[in-house]
This record gives C-alpha cells, sequence and structure tokens, in this order.
C-alpha cells in the first residue's frame, strides 16, 4: 500500500472504523474514449489512463470508474456489449487493463467498472444462438413475443426513440429492446440469464476489479405478461408512457441482494446503481443488503437555485433508511454538464466554484466527472459529426450527448494533447486555457481549487464522516453543518450575484473560501461575496 494511503488510513479514522474507499473517498469517472489515447488512433486507451494515473494521484482521486471498455460494435458506444470476457481493441488488451488494474492499486486507486446487465449487443453469441431458431436453448435468454393483432406486442417504446420491439423474419417473432434494435433485452426471468450474468462479474472480480457502477439498475425484470404501459402527458413517445412495467419490478431487489452477496465473498468491493430517482432509496435493502451505493440525480437539474439544492438534500436525507450512505453526482457521460448549465458569463467559475464545494462537503460519498475539475463544457458538434444514436433521431430538439463527451484537454498543443491523430469528436474550442497544464500552473485555477477542497475533505473528519444539520431553508444562501467529535464545520454557499450576509451563532475561524478571503475570525455574522463559497471550522 503507498505512503499516501497509508497516512490516511492512520488520520481518518471514521467512527473507530477504518477508511473505506467507497464510503470516505472520491470517485471519479472516466469515460475511455474521451481521456487519453496513446497510439494515435484518436480514440481514448487503457494506455491513456494509465499515464495519467500521476494526475489522477496528484488531485487526490480514491477510485476510478471506467464506462465500458468490453468488445461492443459501439452501436451505444460500448453499452452494446458482445463479450463480457475481454477488452475492446479499442482500448487495448487484457494485460493493459490488468497493468492498468496494477498501477492503480500500487497508487491507492481502486477500478471500478460499468457493469451493463439489461441487455446485450445483438451481435453477442447468446443473443446470435438466442435467434438462430426457436427451439434454440438459448431463446428464451431474450424476450421474444409473438404480434399482437398484427402489431408489436405492446405499446412500449425506446428510450432512444420508436417501438421497443424489433421484428425478425427469420423466426417469425419480435425481441424487445429498451434501447438501440443493437441492443436486445435479455430475460432475467430464466435463472440461466443471472448465473451467466453474475459468472461475468465473478471474472473481473477474481481479476481484482473493486466494484461495479451497474447500467439501468432498475431495469432489468419485466411486469409478468408484458402489460401496456399506462398513458401519461409528455413530448416524445417515451415520455407519454407511465413506465411502470418494465422499471423497479419487485423481483429486481432479489438479483441485487443476492449480487450483494457475491460481492461479499470479496474484500471490499462495491457496486453502486443507476436507477431513476422514484423509488431510488428501496436499492440499498433492508439492513444494508442490496447495493453499497445509489445515485441520486437530482442536482442534474439545470435551476441555480439554493432552494432547490436543499431540497433535494433535504428530500434525499429524508427518505434514506438509516443505515444507507449517500453519493452525490453534478455530472457524467448522459447529461449536459455542469458549467454549462449554471454559465452566468463572468460568474460562471464562481459558480463553479460554490458547486464543488457543495458537491464535496455534503454527507455522502462524492463522484466527479473527468474534466468537471477544469470547467470542461458541452462541446458544440455539428449535425454531421453527431454519433449519438438519440442526438441523430432527434435533432435540433435533442442534440444528443456528444458535446458531454469531448476530449480531456491536457495542455495547449494541437488536440488539446489528447490525441496525436483525428480526435473522434472534436475538442473543445477553448482548450488552449482550458486544460490541466494551464490550470495546474495558476494557483487561482478551478482545478487548483478542487484539488485545495479535496485535501481539506481527506484532513476533516466532519466532512468524510460527520452529521448533516442544515440552516434555515434558504433563499440565497444554501448553508449547513458537518459534525464529528472533535470537530465542527460550517459550510456557506451563496447562490446570488450579490453580498449576503449570514449570521452565525459563535466564532468561527475560516478554513477554505472560492475568493481571496483572508484567514479571519467570524463572529455573529459572516459577509459572503456574491457567488462565494466558505468553508468554516468552530473555535
Amino acid at each position: 500500500m503507498n505512503q499516501r494511503l497509508t497516512e490516511f488510513n492512520l488520520k481518518s479514522t471514521i467512527s473507530n472504523q477504518q477508511f473505506l474507499w467507497w464510503r470516505d473517498g472520491l470517485i471519479y469517472q472516466i469515460y475511455p474514449r474521451s481521456f487519453a489515447d496513446s497510439n494515435g488512433d484518436g480514440v481514448g486507451d487503457l494506455p491513456g489512463i494509465i499515464s495519467k494515473l500521476e494526475y489522477l494521484q496528484w488531485l487526490g482521486v480514491d477510485a476510478i470508474w471506467l464506462s465500458p471498455i468490453y468488445p461492443s460494435p459501439m452501436a451505444d458506444f460500448g453499452y452494446d456489449v458482445s463479450n463480457y470476457h475481454d477488452i475492446d481493441p479499442v482500448f487495448g488488451t487484457l494485460a493493459d487493463f490488468d497493468r492498468l488494474l496494477s498501477e492503480a492499486h500500487m497508487r491507492g486507486i481502486r477500478v471500478v467498472l460499468d457493469m451493463v446487465m439489461n441487455h446485450t449487443s445483438d451481435q453477442h453469441p447468446w443473443f446470435v444462438e438466442s435467434r438462430s431458431s426457436r427451439d434454440n436453448p438459448r431463446r428464451d435468454w431474450y424476450i421474444w413475443r409473438d404480434a399482437k393483432q398484427g402489431r408489436e406486442p405492446n405499446n412500449w417504446e425506446s428510450v432512444f426513440g420508436g417501438k421497443a420491439w424489433q421484428y425478425d423474419e427469420a423466426t417469425g417473432q419480435y425481441y424487445l429492446h429498451l434501447f438501440v434494435p443493437e441492443q436486445p433485452d435479455v430475460n432475467w426471468r430464466n435463472p440461466q440469464v443471472k448465473t451467466a450474468m453474475f459468472d461475468e462479474c465473478t471474472f473481473w472480480l477474481d481479476r481484482g476489479v473493486d466494484g461495479f457502477r451497474l447500467d439501468v439498475a432498475h431495469m432489468p425484470i419485466k411486469a409478468e405478461g408484458l402489460p401496456d404501459n399506462p398513458p401519461k402527458f409528455g413530448l416524445r413517445g417515451y415520455d407519454r408512457q407511465d413506465h411502470s412495467n418494465h422499471m423497479n419490478q419487485p423481483e429486481t431487489h432479489a438479483i441485487w441482494q443476492d449480487f450483494r452477496q457475491l460481492l461479499n465473498a470479496y474484500p471490499e468491493r462495491m457496486a453502486v446503481g443507476e436507477v431513476e430517482v422514484e423509488g431510488a432509496e428501496d436499492y440499498y435493502g433492508d439492513k444494508q443488503n442490496e447495493l453499497h451505493l445509489v445515485f441520486n440525480f437530482g442536482m442534474l437539474n439545470r435551476s441555480w437555485d439554493a432552494r432547490r439544492f436543499y431540497d433535494i438534500v433535504a428530500r434525499w436525507e429524508k427518505q434514506l433508511p438509516e443505515h444507507a450512505w449517500p453519493c452525490w453526482v453534478l455530472n457524467n457521460h448522459d447529461n449536459s454538464r455542469s458549467i454549462s448549465r449554471y454559465a452566468a458569463g463572468s460568474a460562471t467559475v464562481a459558480r463553479a466554484k460554490v458547486a464543488a464545494t457543495m458537491l464535496l462537503t455534503l454527507r455522502g460519498t462524492p463522484f466527479l466527472y473527468y474534466g468537471e475539475e477544469l470547467g470542461l463544457r458541452d462541446g458544440k458538434i455539428p449535425r454531421a459529426e453527431i454519433l449519438d444514436p438519440p442526438g441523430k433521431k432527434y435533432w435540433p430538439i435533442y442534440k444528443g450527448r456528444d458535446g458531454c463527451r469531448t476530449p480531456m484537454p491536457w495542455d495547449a498543443t494541437p488536440n488539446a494533447g489528447f490525441t496525436t491523430g483525428q480526435p473522434w469528436l472534436r475538442i473543445n474550442p477553448d482548450f488552449q486555457t482550458i486544460n490541466v497544464e494551464t490550470e495546474r500552473s495558476e494557483p487561482k485555477s478551478l482545478l487548483n481549487y478542487y484539488r485545495s477542497l479535496i485535501e481539506l475533505r481527506r484532513a476533516s473528519p466532519a466532512l468524510i464522516s460527520g452529521t448533516y444539520r442544515p440552516l434555515a431553508r434558504p433563499i440565497g444562501v444554501f448553508a449547513y453543518e458537518r459534525e464529528t467529535d472533535g470537530q465542527r464545520l460550517l459550510i456557506a454557499l451563496n447562490f446570488f450575484s450579490r453580498p449576503l450576509q449570514l449570521k452565525v451563532d459563535q466564532p468561527w475561524r475560516s478554513r477554505l473560501s472560492s475568493i481571496d478571503r483572508p484567514e479571519e475570525i467570524v463572529r455573529w455574522s459572516l459577509s459572503l461575496a456574491p457567488n462565494e463559497a466558505v468553508i468554516l471550522e468552530a473555535m
């Protein structure tokens, strides 16, 4: 174990428990195609990630989550898996992955893989066999149905647009695909599917992988009989349905409870689930017997409003079972980047620092998305260059997810140091100023502010494991306390573009501010500058 992690274990005992990486650390999501390209083909790869581990260690990352790296025809850029036991050649080899795992572990960085178990690629050998004939032994590994009155078996719509059923001429039946037609849904009501999928995960656990992010963890089981979805108001076909018949089925929880038992056979392994906000708390299970973490996507909203964030946190804290540990996310590979959502001209970076302070000081595990720490904005992708399936279908109403997946800018050289070739998505035009090398050299940059926040969090028991107590529901200032035995911190976030005052109950010493606030003792009233975040410690 390296010195950094050893020292951290010694100084951050959590309620007399040893530091636990997924609960007490920081998890950083990497979209591998866009992180770092080592061979000049324009697509990021595993050797590229290895070459940037020093940067991630410098930043203070405790774990990396890799979006899918398995072999795939890339109909949905890796979320259509054709082989769970290998690495797609565009990313490297199994030997490259083993080296990444070893190099990361030597630096005290855990590795989490994205696991896609609701569906496979239509090129996966399981599906090739399943569609070969109606009496193939793997026919029931997927969801096949006869036409109903000359139409699709039911009214379900695909998340990416159009009907969720694809007709197969060879066998005269439809198969279900809740995403693109190249992503057929597997049949989790067949116990052989569960066994096979768990075996795929065991392959990676045995290799040393530390955990899994579970794609659409609320969707694997569909309602018995596949009844029509009820209608509701919405713009797209998918939005005009209540999805209660293909989401959050009661039997889903038994799957993840069994999956937890699989993980429990390995030390310190973790699973975090991607689920809908409604009913998300149920996926923690009873007495910690289901998922370790469940994403709350409330903060992916577009409203820069202190009351909105206060309410999101309050509601989640109230809903969570007593044993559950929250996690928070402002960005991911499916949503517009937060710095673009909350852009406000010259105040944009100031707002980004306020958002960063909130993310890294709330009770729970923070997840960062690559480039978030730089202020990487949504890229502007011309229509002719759009690659994302829903973007192609719904442009210009919805331009897809390519904009939040543009390459990581490492320096101001051509192609931002990401590749020596033609990048798979165009580089953001502001890369000469928004890049790692430039921001590392600027003490007041957003990147260095993130690093200072991460260092403070690492050194503060109250920020890692302390209680969360919000102050009164705000108008412009979201303020809360984090406290453990021996440490009490006050976090104050000004969401307004004008100065505000916050009454305080005792003397506090300033620890960190997003502006040039000198170290000071605050008594009775805290004066906040426009768009300022400040962390204070009780004296």
